[in-house]
């Protein structure tokens, strides 16, 4: 009988669940582990959406490129400030300088978008890592890249349309580089100018 009571409350004790210190701890354990992982997963977030500027800078820049080579024709990139704060990017194919809905194009309202040159560091090592002597920035709120019929730049030379993240400068720094032949590539700087190609 005395093994029968002693097993009843071994069981009643499994039962009760977990202590309020052992909850305790598991919450200290989970803020802890918050604490440390969040800066990682923001600083992530943040190069994420700048590296998604670029890409799609660099994607209304290819299309423009790639429409003046279809329709045989000069065709116009536009960077203009639209709406206040919004700054848009569009391929001009019909050359009316007026974003139409038909016309490749992105906009940027939020802390990521393209900036003057002036606001990001170690631009010269920039063109030092491309290899040219300089790199002409073009404007964030009045730009023109235009493409001959055969898609290189018009006036020829090296061009680069420069990207940051207003609210967190750590996250670093993006620029679509335009070759004058009409390729395009896509640079990152950490905060301090450090330049490294990424396609």
């Amino acid at each position: 009988m005395k093994k029968r009571s002693q097993f009843n409350s071994a069981q009643k004790r499994r039962a009760r669940g977990f202590s309020l210190i052992e909850l305790l701890l598991a919450v200290v354990v989970i803020v802890i582990m918050l604490a440390i992982a969040l800066p990682s997963a923001m600083r992530a977030y943040q190069t994420y959406q700048l590296g998604s500027a670029a890409r799609q800078v660099s994607g209304v820049v290819q299309f423009s490129r790639f429409e003046a080579i279809r329709l045989n024709m000069p065709v116009n990139c536009l960077i203009q400030q639209a709406n206040g704060s919004q700054i848009q990017i569009w391929t001009d194919s019909n050359g009316d300088g007026i974003a139409q809905p038909t016309e490749k194009q992105a906009i940027f309202s939020g802390s990521v978008e393209p900036v003057s040159a002036g606001s990001v560091p170690g631009t010269g090592g920039l063109a030092a890592a491309v290899g040219v002597s300089t790199i002409t920035a073009v404007n964030p709120a009045n730009g023109t890249i235009t493409f001959d019929r055969r898609g290189a730049v018009r006036p020829a030379g090296f061009y680069a349309i420069y990207l940051d993240d207003a609210g967190t400068p750590s996250a670093g720094y993006q620029a679509v580089v335009l070759l004058p032949a009409g390729a395009v590539q896509v640079w990152y700087s950490d905060a301090y100018g450090n330049w490294h190609q990424t396609n």
